[in-house]
């Protein structure tokens, strides 16, 4: 049997309210002081917090006492237009029309128009020994594309591991494109050390320079040292050389496996995973970036596409279209092992 619970923004205070229980999980509503509504679902193994109406970001995501997101500079979520203005979660949907790093010919903002999407609905789903938490989005616009979004995030009882999905349905007339990228930040480990059930040598260093970074002279250095070791970056053990960002590409992934497994082992011992269908995202994305304001490890970032814009994209061939009425999954899986 399946159960619904829709939600409503009048539920949402600045006072935790327990809006449903059970042996499994515990839902409880609140609002952040910023005015951003979020919904905290705990298993016994942990707890995700979601920002049902705000792109249904994951805010933060605890396990077995460990914290998955990155180190920041926000103490809570904030409104904006830009990923940029509240760059604080565990996760975000990266796209749906553009995703990635903008060139200064693009004309979409980092990362796209999905991560700070207002949502137009959200609910609960209770399905046996599983609850989620999804809703929709409608994208339109005059002459231009026209788009349902539905994302969702996927608890089960008694484990560590949760779901990341997206349905997008191109409810136009004219096909649309489609970028997207589950943009997972996580926590950065020292010495932690990267696996993966494909090849090392898959991962190639980001060869171009984005806007935002600006390279130094010891950056620079490093990474042509980085170009010349056959196994890249495997080991957390040179914090102070990964600022700016360290960024390894993995294209056409099907070629290797059609389940794609990556890991970051933790020296204490636990271990860190990400799962998903090389069919549904061909490409992937290692992000490494270590300062006083930022650490992170995004050990991969499964997606359409590299991250280099739209244009980009379109460019290399790897701009995926989306027909009339036709509606694409993606789903990963994701948590501590």
């Amino acid at each position: 049997m399946t159960a619904k619970i829709m939600l409503f923004r009048e539920q949402f205070s600045p006072h935790e309210q327990e809006i449903y229980h059970s042996d499994n999980f515990t839902v409880t509503s609140f609002k952040y002081a910023s005015g951003i509504e979020a919904l905290k679902i705990t298993n016994s193994r942990g707890y995700v917090t979601l920002l049902p109406y705000y792109g249904q970001m994951i805010w933060d995501a605890v396990f077995d006492g460990h914290n998955l997101k990155m180190d920041n500079m926000f103490s809570q979520p904030r409104r904006g237009e830009n990923i940029v203005d509240t760059y604080g979660c565990f996760a975000f949907h990266s796209g749906l029309r553009r995703n990635g790093c903008p060139s200064p010919e693009d004309d979409h903002v980092l990362h796209g128009e999905m991560p700070c999407a207002e949502m137009d609905n959200a609910w609960l789903v209770i399905e046996g020994d599983q609850l989620a938490l999804t809703g929709s989005v409608e994208y339109v616009k005059g002459f231009g594309d026209h788009y349902c979004a539905q994302p969702l995030v996927r608890l089960t009882a008694g484990s560590a591991q949760f779901d990341i999905e997206m349905n997008v349905t191109n409810l136009a007339s004219i096909p649309m494109p489609l970028q997207y990228m589950c943009h997972m930040n996580y926590t950065y480990i020292p010495g932690a050390t990267f696996r993966q059930n494909l090849p090392g040598s898959a991962l190639k260093l980001r060869e171009t320079v984005p806007g935002h970074v600006n390279p130094t002279p010891q950056w620079l250095q490093y990474t042509q040292q980085l170009r010349e070791r056959p196994t890249g970056l495997t080991e957390l053990n040179e914090p102070e050389f990964y600022d700016p960002e360290i960024v390894f590409f993995a294209d056409d992934l099907s070629q290797y496996v059609d389940k794609a497994e990556f890991f970051m082992l933790a020296p204490q011992g636990h271990r860190f995973v990400t799962r998903f269908s090389t069919a549904q995202f061909n490409y992937g994305t290692r992000w490494i970036l270590y300062n006083g304001d930022q650490k992170v490890a995004a050990f991969i970032l499964p997606a359409t596409c590299r991250p280099e814009g739209y244009l980009a994209a379109k460019e290399k061939g790897t701009l995926q279209m989306l027909s009339p009425g036709e509606t694409r999954h993606f789903s990963v899986t994701t948590g501590v092992v």
